[in-house]
């Protein structure tokens, strides 16, 4: 059912789902409660929130929700403009460094568990709905889609970064996918939603001034591709997940290994002990109608 009707608020809540999605949401929120997300988000790409917020327009006194939000990355810089900011995720394990982040900001905001494909959110309920490399994780594309446009008002922004295809996280995550445990039906991978036509598809005729341009950010907090290796290996999600997956089997683990190491060999454009790898993005903004 599509979620642009005219139910809202608790109606759209996770625990009203089917069994079946029920347990699959209890996987991701587990996938993104293990490793550390925050140390990722904060080492890695600290500069993808205020870049969001900034493409969005964000100023004093507008609702914003951020959509996936994780520990803040861009639900914190949003609330420094002065915004009433919601920040929403599935996996509230996060929300913990988050409050102390903005703590440390001086600026306080709402934290709220909540799936992005059925949000506890009133119709028209925000200014600015955003996303920086979060909703584009949900399983079901359209889903989310649907409730990113829901729950913005007439005249609001929506704002999203996501990974493209072709770009470096694009590809890590087709070299693991092998690995990895299969998607549940239905499913579509994430970094479609770094493809334009994919996002035009999904946004329909329902926003207008749509948006998009390719960006990258620099990662380089490790010195060599096989210290970058065991960073992701330590920290992310999916990563773990892979790992843990194929974990009984010797081989399939050295294959990995194997093929994770020479991907990041590939894209390593530093030299020595100066390894850099440049991530693309999709920068989406647009207006609902």
């Amino acid at each position: 059912m599509s979620t642009t009707d005219d139910q809202a608020g608790p109606a759209h809540a996770t625990g009203d789902a089917p069994a079946g999605d029920r347990q699959l949401k209890a996987r991701h929120r587990a996938l993104w409660a293990s490793g550390d997300y925050v140390a990722v988000a904060t080492e890695l790409i600290p500069e993808l929130g205020p870049e969001l917020v900034r493409a969005c327009g964000i100023a004093a006194g507008d609702r914003v929700l951020d959509v996936a939000a994780g520990a803040g990355n861009a639900a914190i810089p949003a609330a420094q403009r002065g915004a009433a900011v919601t920040a929403a995720d599935l996996t509230p394990e996060l929300f913990a460094a988050g409050r102390r982040h903005a703590a440390a900001r001086g600026v306080e905001l709402e934290w709220v568990e909540a799936d992005a494909e059925a949000m506890p959110f009133p119709d028209d309920a925000f200014d600015v709905v955003m996303s920086c490399v979060g909703a584009m994780f949900a399983p079901h594309h359209q889903r989310t889609a649907d409730e990113l446009v829901r729950v913005c008002r007439p005249g609001g922004t929506l704002g999203l970064i996501s990974w493209t295809p072709e770009g470096f996280i694009g590809r890590l995550f087709a070299t693991i996918k092998p690995y990895a445990p299969p998607p549940p039906p239905g499913a579509s991978p994430p970094p479609l939603w770094g493809s334009e036509s994919h996002v035009t598809e999904l946004l329909g005729d329902r926003v207008t001034d749509l948006r998009m341009r390719r960006q990258t950010v620099r990662l380089r907090h490790c010195p060599t591709p096989l210290a970058f290796r065991e960073y992701w290996k330590r920290t992310y999600g999916p990563t773990i997940a892979a790992y843990r997956f194929v974990a009984d089997d010797a081989d399939r683990v050295a294959a990995l290994d194997r093929d994770f190491l020479a991907l990041l060999e590939e894209w390593n454009t530093g030299g020595g002990e100066d390894a850099i790898w440049d991530a693309e993005y999709l920068l989406v903004t647009a207006t609902v109608r």
